[in-house]
């Protein structure tokens, strides 16, 4: 397929490609090439930031997009037509003539093109929702996976303006709007569409009268456009405050040993207690409109109605059974498109507007410049810095570093010394790309091995740190264990194979209440002890809890020491019990 190379920066979504477009993906595709595939787009990172090309549809895609489209006109449009259908139903019984055959053929006729019309609107119904659902599902899953590689390619200067708990908010909220708008986004424009179809019916059926009936349905959709700005601001300051109170967790939960420290759980309690409260109150107030436009659902209706027939009495207008039935359809026709999905396409797409903002500006971030490494050409420059000058924050007038130049060729060792916040990892995230210069340049050639301030030791064995997912090779693995000064690793327990980073205690100090063991919770200190510090603790165990552990928990090397003073009460109890219990006995006896 041939791409177009019109660069879209800002306008990232077309929703008339994405709810119209529907093909068939390999699943061996859908991961890397569904917004491509799937709507027409391509990613290009390339550049500093998300570039998303339009590409030109192919006539598969043009075939789905009529599709959609035609599938859903033929949906509302039968549902127009039944009440015409019913409506010569019921005008032949009430003119009904035995000896006229043509009206019962005509009664036949429309009353199998009634049974036909509701055969067809039920298979398109659910057809259309299942795949305008696929649509919505689609479009999430393909914008998860533009933030996911967008956050891993933000520069340390974009990340000082994201958290991750904005992050987790557009991945488990904002996207989440996607499958909620396709489902009624194309009543935006079935609903205006089929309330002009009606009235030309209406005013067939009773004349103008029809007109007063339509001006209510009017004021409601001016109604519901003010309270589609009012969802889209109350959604707005919602995702504000939810960002708010993620980051605030995210902090308490990264110092909880700061806050169990200092004894401010209560304080950090009520800091999210209060932002969860505002928070709450906003969506209260969104909730309260959604039940206001439920409740035009179920009496604008009924209201547009009643308005009809009373304008058509005080115009003297003559209204037979029939009409009647007709016009009582028609407006319930209009009660589903026009007062129910289209105030819910109004809440959603004013929703979605926010939830796209957001990820916009989430996606437009700076990204870390794809850093070409050069194979050196005359082998006398591996590292060559030339007038660098760059700054961590672009609002700051105090450049990071300023005005470096140095040249490192191949097998020279540079050593980079300075005071704390001199600069020394700024230079090295410079090399990386991670630092974009604001003057002068970087060339650096060949390949890099980065070795950072804070190392980054995931749960399991050196041998598994150090291999990182690669294939072991022996003789390669020796090499790197000497080049990096690690023979002592050699003398830890199992040597390479030794677990790390499990936080394992060396000394278990229980001095818990420990009450008599049943059989049942025998074996689950059993399991529990033995299974976890098998190989790690020494146990000496008081001779009351003796009595009650296994003699398999005593043989391991636990600390079970320091019985609580729920023991020592036991066993004053004890001791006061026999008390009495002798003296009684020795009253008895005499």
């Amino acid at each position: 397929m041939k791409q177009s190379n019109t660069v879209k920066n800002s306008n990232i979504f077309f929703w008339v490609s994405f709810i119209s477009h529907e093909v068939t993906v390999e699943p061996q595709s859908r991961a890397s090439h569904l917004l491509h595939a799937g709507f027409g787009f391509s990613f290009s990172s390339s550049c500093g930031f998300l570039n998303i090309l339009q590409a030109e549809e192919s006539y598969q895609k043009q075939i789905c997009q009529g599709t959609s489209l035609v599938v859903q006109w033929l949906r509302e449009g039968i549902k127009v037509v039944l009440p015409i259908f019913w409506g010569k139903i019921i005008s032949y019984v009430e003119n009904y003539d035995p000896a006229n055959s043509a009206a019962l053929h005509e009664a036949y006729g429309y009353a199998a093109g009634l049974s036909a019309c509701v055969l067809v609107w039920s298979v398109l119904h659910h057809v259309y929702f299942y795949h305008i659902q696929r649509v919505g599902m689609r479009l999430r899953v393909a914008v998860c996976r533009m933030i996911y590689r967008k956050s891993l390619r933000l520069s340390s200067s974009a990340m000082g303006k994201t958290t991750t708990g904005q992050i987790v908010n557009l991945l488990s909220n904002d996207v989440n709007r996607f499958d909620q708008v396709t489902m009624f986004l194309h009543y935006l424009w079935v609903g205006p569409l089929q309330a002009v179809a009606v009235t030309a019916l209406l005013w067939m059926e009773i004349g103008m009268s029809c007109l007063a009936g339509m001006a209510v349905l009017i004021i409601l959709l001016l109604l519901q456009s003010c309270v589609g700005n009012l969802f889209s601001s109350l959604r707005s300051k919602t995702a504000a405050l939810t960002d708010d109170r993620i980051r605030t967790m995210s902090e308490i939960i990264t110092g909880i040993r700061t806050v169990k420290m200092n004894a401010w759980e209560k304080s950090f309690i009520d800091l999210i207690t209060r932002l969860r409260r505002k928070e709450i109150s906003k969506i209260l107030k969104s909730s309260y409109l959604r039940g206001l436009n439920l409740t035009s659902f179920f009496a604008v209706s009924k209201i547009m109605i009643f308005v009809t027939f009373i304008t058509n009495e005080l115009l003297d207008n003559l209204i037979t059974g029939s009409q009647v039935f007709v016009v009582v359809m028609l407006f319930e026709a209009l009660r589903f498109s026009s007062t129910l999905y289209f105030p819910m396409a109004i809440e959603k797409v004013s929703e979605a507007v926010v939830s796209i903002r957001r990820i916009k500006n989430f996606l437009l971030l700076d990204e870390i410049p794809q850093l070409y490494l050069q194979l050196p050409s005359d082998g006398e420059r591996t590292v060559d810095v030339q007038n660098f000058t760059a700054f961590w924050d672009e609002e700051s007038e105090t450049p990071t570093l300023q005005g470096l130049s140095f040249t490192v060729r191949p097998g020279e060792l540079l050593a980079v010394v300075g005071p704390v916040g001199a600069g020394k990892s700024s230079l090295l995230r410079a090399l990386l790309g991670e630092l974009p210069p604001s003057q002068g340049k970087v060339s650096v050639h060949g390949r890099i091995a980065y070795v950072s301030q804070q190392p980054w030791v995931f749960r399991g064995t050196v041998r598994s740190n150090i291999l990182f997912g690669k294939k072991d090779e022996q003789d390669r693995f020796e090499k790197v264990i000497r080049a990096c000064a690690l023979e002592e690793v050699m003398t830890l327990d199992n040597g390479t194979r030794c677990h790390i980073n499990q936080r394992m205690a060396g000394l278990l100090l229980l001095d818990s209440r420990v009450q008599p063991f049943s059989a049942r919770a025998s074996r689950l200190a059993h399991i529990s002890i033995s299974a976890t510090y098998s190989h790690n603790l020494h146990l000496k165990v008081t001779g009351l809890a003796r009595r009650f552990l296994p003699e398999t928990v005593l043989k391991q090397d636990t600390l079970f020491n320091l019985c609580s003073s729920f023991l020592i009460s036991f066993l004053f109890f004890l001791i006061i019990f026999g008390m009495i219990y002798i003296s009684t006995n020795f009253k008895l006896s005499y």
